[in-house]
């Protein structure tokens, strides 16, 4: 059976992979290349084919900004079938965007760090894979970079995202309390991504005239760093976000080993290690609740909610292990019910929580798949067993989906996953899950 399932993954990731030398996450509703999905595929595509891994990544980092900065959506192709494009989010307003490729002004979590290693740790020509990684080392540094000298206003470690899309989490019900601050226009514009998918499973409207407002106030400054710091009204420290960041300057820390030389380098991942390790634990953790939280730097008050992102640091080796038994009880208390599937996005027991709307509830792969990991990193084999399982059976059952229902009884007759089908990270994910 894994034979087979491994079989149709690939089969996915190949028929999503571009002329351009990119892949989508999903044919109609994603169209184009986004960040941490090309880390994920790239990931997938190593146990099997070596280029397109190394391609992705390549394609990725071309679209990189002279400061920089990574996008979180590279245009490579004209396609109106998704908004807001790029014409909406008009990245050459910024000086120092690319001049290649039109793109976002927003990023995503910084996952090519650790999908560098990721892929190393893989591939069968080390040798190649080094050279590789030398070629592009640098630039994903360079990201690094660019996070804590315009993202960390307060020299905290801890870098801040301007809008939820930056999270990745996108209409989490961890911002709903930001929203209720705001404000924004009713905006006049026509949705793709219904037309693809069941409206009940996505934001809504109104939600979307707060997302476009944020990039309207960013553009205004032509997305400047400094001005977005001092004037939007969604600033966030994300304990997903910076998990992710911390993941990513151990993995760069541990090729430059691989590599030898660039002790500047290393003495700077070294340095931003410690002060972001130390400013996870002391402003992030939440002793009542026992796990991590999002702390909305705007209003300065932590968003007190649990969710799938709460867990992220174990991914990174943050908590000690004694806090990481605490986390991962957490886990199992609020999330780990014997009629559900580990790990819903959001909390189960709130009131807000949506087992069909997006990162409103659902189970995603790329979340339990970092999750797999730190339950690895710590010890807890049982845990990280029961993630694997479910996620495995979540796809067998399932499909290939962008996300899924956490209740092993959903009613349904013909259940399904939702969101975008033949979904790229889900594939890819689940190969590595399969053949580690």
């Amino acid at each position: 059976m894994s034979e087979n399932l491994i079989n149709r993954a690939i089969d996915i990731l190949d028929a999503n992979f571009q002329d351009g030398g990119f892949t989508i996450p999903s044919k109609g509703l994603y169209p184009f290349q986004w960040k941490w999905d090309s880390g994920f595929i790239a990931i997938g595509f190593a146990h099997y084919d070596i280029i397109k891994a190394k391609t992705e990544i390549k394609t990725l980092l071309e679209a990189q900004w002279d400061n920089g900065f990574i996008p979180h959506i590279v245009f490579h192709t004209e396609d109106d079938s998704y908004f807001p494009g790029a014409d909406f989010h008009r990245s050459d307003l910024h000086s120092k965007s690319s001049k290649k490729y039109r793109s976002t002004g927003m990023t995503q979590p910084p996952v090519t760090g650790f999908v560098l290693q990721e892929m190393y740790r893989t591939a069968e020509n080390k040798e190649d894979m080094l050279h590789f990684i030398k070629e592009h080392i640098d630039k994903v540094y360079q990201n690094h970079i660019y996070f804590y000298e315009n993202r960390d206003p307060h020299n905290e470690g801890l870098v801040y995202i301007y809008h939820n899309w930056e999270s990745g989490t996108d209409n989490s019900p961890v911002w709903d309390d930001i929203w209720k601050t705001m404000s924004p226009p009713e905006y006049t514009f026509e949705r793709k991504d219904t037309t693809h998918v069941d409206a009940s499973q996505r934001p809504s409207k109104r939600e979307y005239d707060h997302y476009l407002h944020i990039i309207e106030i960013a553009k205004e400054h032509h997305y400047d760093d400094a001005k977005i710091a001092e004037l939007s009204p969604f600033l966030v420290q994300d304990p997903l976000f910076n998990a992710i960041l911390i993941k990513s300057n151990e993995a760069l820390l541990g090729l430059y080993e691989l590599i030898g030389g660039h002790e500047t380098e290393k003495e700077q991942l070294q340095r931003w290690q410690e002060k972001s390790i130390s400013g996870v634990n002391s402003k992030l953790f939440d002793g009542e609740l026992g796990a991590y939280v999002h702390y909305d730097l705007r209003n300065n008050i932590p968003i007190r909610h649990l969710s799938s992102s709460s867990f992220s640091p174990l991914f990174a080796g943050i908590p000690n292990q004694e806090r990481a038994k605490v986390v991962v009880q957490t886990m199992l208390d609020r999330f780990g019910g014997d009629d559900k599937y580990l790990c819903a996005s959001f909390d189960p027991t709130n009131e807000r929580f949506n087992p069909r709307k997006y990162w409103r509830g659902p189970v995603w792969i790329n979340m339990n798949w970092l999750l797999y990991y730190g339950l690895k990193r710590y010890g807890f084999m049982e845990t990280a067993q029961r993630i694997k399982d479910d996620s495995i059976e979540l796809i067998e059952r399932d499909g290939f989906y962008e996300y899924f229902d956490c209740r092993k009884d959903t009613g349904e007759e013909n259940r399904k996953g939702y969101g975008g089908g033949n979904f790229s990270w889900s594939a890819a994910l689940l190969i590595d899950l399969l053949k580690n």
